[in-house]
């Protein structure tokens, strides 16, 4: 992204600042991370005879889809280990325990249905320590042509919600591509900036659940 594209308001502070090392930013186990997909299975050649689906996959019709293998591991894990898994979900313990405690889930749908439920009942102490837990959000990682100056941008960015609000800037980007992340970060901050700090917190909040839900995906799959 070019200077000449940034918002006024974060290009006039970006000109004053230094430039920045982009190793600043923590590898984005958060909000600029997208749940990876299973790879395609490659075509067979014509005439390949068509092998029956594993057995291990089948199922009755109307019985509840089966559990991925990573899913069948959470349900198995001591519960030190399992809560600690979930704090890279979401970094409020109370939340990560619940979950723990609602164990075995019988398939991802209920896994996800459990995090919402406990997204949403967050105490205030709950979100503020999960807010704590949350790094700067930064470009995707596997961008290599970010330009200095916006990175030095996004840093301002960064520091006036900061400073606003007292805790990191939180955005669920899993519906963007990685190319577009920078850009809805600083547009992001721009617009929340003018919120009420009660109203951030609501907005913050429904991030870390969408944030939770994909890492969830990421962690069972």
């Amino acid at each position: 992204m070019s200077p000449s594209r940034l918002h006024p308001a974060l290009r006039s502070i970006a000109d004053d600042l230094p430039a920045l090392d982009p190793s600043q930013f923590q590898e984005p186990t958060l909000s600029s991370e997208v749940p990876v997909g299973l790879p395609k299975r490659p075509a067979a050649p014509p005439g390949t005879p068509t092998a029956p689906p594993p057995r291990s996959r089948t199922r009755p019709p109307g019985q509840r889809p089966l559990a991925p293998a990573g899913l069948e591991r959470l349900n198995r894990m001591d519960q030190d280990a399992a809560v600690a898994a979930l704090l890279n979900c979401c970094g409020s313990r109370h939340w990560a325990e619940r979950l723990v405690a609602h164990r075995p889930y019988p398939d991802l749908d209920a896994l996800l249905a459990a995090c919402d439920e406990a997204s949403y009942d967050l105490s205030p102490a709950d979100l503020h320590e999960a807010l704590a837990r949350e790094p700067a959000a930064g470009p995707d990682r596997t961008l290599t042509d970010v330009p200095t100056s916006a990175l030095t941008a996004l840093a301002a960015a960064h520091a006036a919600y900061e400073s606003r609000f007292g805790h990191s800037f939180v955005i669920c980007l899993v519906t963007f591509r990685p190319a577009e992340h920078l850009d809805q970060i600083l547009i992001g901050i721009r617009a929340r900036l003018a919120h009420t700090p009660d109203t951030e917190r609501e907005v913050a909040a429904e991030e870390l659940r969408g944030l939770a839900r994909s890492r969830l995906i990421r962690l069972v799959s």
